[in-house]
C-alpha cells in the first residue's frame, strides 16, 4: 500500500469525533425541544403539571368516596338482612306460641278438674274426654306447622330419623335385622328436616 493512499483512509480519531459531534448535537436538540426557552413557558408548563396532579388527586379522591359509600353500603345491607331474619325468627317462634298456647290452657283446665273430680269422688268420663280434645288440638297444631310425627314400627333403623337405645332378638323369627321393634319416645321432623330422633329398640 502507498503512502498516498495511507493518506487519504479517515483517521480513527477523527472518525470519533465525528460521532460525539453527531451525538452532541441530537442531544442539544432534544432538550431545545423538552426545555422551555423563557421563564414564561417553564411557569407554563409547571402549571399544566400542577393541573394534571390536582386532576389526579381528585381523581383519586372520588375513588376514595365511591369506596367509602359502597362499603357503607354493605355495612347497612349486612344489618338489615341480620336484622329482617332476627324478626323471622321472632315472628315464627311467637306463631308457635300462639299455636300451642291454647292446649297448655286446655290442659291446664283439665288437670284442675280432674283434681277436683278426685277430691269429690266423681266420674271422670268428661276428663277423658278433654284430654282426648286436647291430644286432637295438638296434632292439629303440628300439622299447622308441616310436622310429622316419627313413631312407626316395623320399619327399617334409619340414623336420620331414630336414635337405637337398644338392641333385641326379635320374637318373631322373620323379622331382619335392624328394625325398629319398638319406639319409646316419638321422634318429629318438619319436611326434610328432623326436628327430634325418635328413640327406638332395633332388632338384631
Amino acid at each position: 500500500m502507498g503512502d498516498e493512499e495511507i493518506k487519504n483512509q479517515p483517521n480513527k480519531s477523527d472518525t470519533e469525533k465525528e460521532m460525539k459531534t453527531s451525538v452532541n448535537t441530537a442531544k442539544q436538540e432534544q432538550n431545545e425541544n423538552t426545555v422551555p426557552d423563557t421563564v414564561e413557558e417553564l411557569e407554563e408548563l409547571v402549571l399544566e403539571q400542577q393541573e394534571k396532579i390536582a386532576e389526579l388527586e381528585t381523581q383519586l379522591e372520588e375513588t376514595r368516596d365511591t369506596q367509602l359509600r359502597k362499603a357503607a353500603e354493605m355495612d347497612n345491607i349486612k344489618k338489615r338482612v341480620q336484622r329482617d331474619r332476627a324478626q323471622m325468627v321472632e315472628k315464627a317462634k311467637i306463631e308457635a306460641l300462639e299455636a300451642f298456647l291454647p292446649i297448655n290452657d286446655d290442659l291446664q283446665r283439665t288437670v284442675k278438674a280432674l283434681n277436683e273430680s278426685i277430691e269429690k269422688g266423681k266420674d271422670q268420663t268428661g276428663i277423658e274426654d278433654g284430654i282426648r280434645m286436647i291430644a286432637s288440638k295438638f296434632e292439629e297444631a303440628l300439622k299447622r306447622f308441616d310436622v310429622v310425627r316419627i313413631d312407626e314400627t316395623g320399619v327399617p333403623f334409619d340414623v336420620d330419623l331414630h336414635d337405637a337405645l337398644m338392641r333385641k332378638e326379635p320374637e318373631d323369627e322373620d323379622i331382619d335385622s335392624d328394625v325398629v321393634l319398638q319406639v319409646l319416645e316419638n321422634g318429629y321432623r318438619m319436611g326434610n328436616r328432623t326436628i327430634r330422633h325418635a328413640k327406638v329398640i332395633v332388632s338384631q
